[in-house]
């Protein structure tokens, strides 16, 4: 039999303590915004200031959207068919592929294509537009779809976007992926003829380019934040309606609080 020791580099426990990435647990506790400590987790560090901000937005913007989403529709079923809240939820996070919330590592992989090619070409918007529409073509030639572009609901801009790229530029990142992002818009309406404006998975693509944060754990990233819009749909499910009912992905209204307007501290 081999040698059956292994290491991680994430986490250590004992008999008096929990380490996460070296830092005391107890520590972070109170102290540590969870967004914060999931960079941790996630990369080994904790954020400046300014991309803990950021990963907090992000994770803000896509905790939910609506009941008529698949995931939020799948979580419904499982626990209309009488399935535990974690089973519910955990079939809502299956639904989240490369149409539905896990597009963010495609559109990052676009992304940073343009923001090279245009560096190989020089500065200014012209080699922007020409890497842009460079990428457009290859993709369509090997008919990849380009994530990260396009909603079936928000047609003409998601809500979210204008306040996720102003907090990128108060947050004084570079700007050269979210600049990326829009050229790749542009080039893909030259393309197609077709408005497909920047979403949520290609706004936080372009955010999370800027801040070098690991593309490999870009959809992870949504994941946890939408989980959370999973659960809770899965627990009204639950606690609210009868089982066994037909859940019309259209037809539904919305019964909570009337418009509230945020305090301000």
């Amino acid at each position: 039999m081999g040698d059956l020791h292994w290491e991680t580099k994430l986490s250590a426990t004992s008999e008096n303590g929990i380490r996460i990435r070296g830092y005391d647990l107890v520590q972070l506790i109170g102290t540590v915004p969870f967004p914060s400590v999931l960079y941790l987790l996630f990369t080994g560090e904790l954020p400046a200031p300014n991309v803990a901000k950021l990963i907090d937005a992000i994770m803000v913007a896509s905790i939910d959207h609506g009941a008529g989403a698949p995931s939020a529709l799948a979580a419904r079923t499982a626990a209309s068919g009488g399935a535990s809240l974690g089973s519910a939820a955990a079939a809502g996070l299956l639904t989240l592929g490369k149409y539905h919330g896990a597009a963010v590592q495609d559109a990052m992989e676009a992304i940073q294509k343009v923001a090279e090619l245009a560096n190989r070409e020089g500065s200014g918007a012209e080699a922007l537009a020409r890497s842009a529409d460079a990428v457009v073509a290859e993709w369509r030639q090997a008919d990849r779809r380009l994530s990260g572009f396009g909603h079936r609901q928000h047609k003409r801009q998601d809500p979210r976007l204008a306040r996720l790229f102003a907090l990128a530029r108060e947050a004084k990142v570079s700007g050269n992926y979210l600049e990326s992002a829009r050229a790749l818009e542009d080039a893909l309406k030259r393309s197609t003829g077709k408005e497909l404006p920047i979403n949520i998975d290609g706004a936080t693509a372009a955010i999370l380019c800027e801040i070098g944060f690991p593309a490999s754990l870009s959809n992870a990233l949504f994941m946890v934040a939408r989980i959370t819009g999973i659960l809770a749909h899965a627990n009204e499910e639950i606690q609210e309606m009868p089982p066994m009912r037909r859940i019309d992905p259209v037809d539904h209204g919305y019964a909570g609080p009337a418009d509230r307007v945020l305090p301000i501290s």
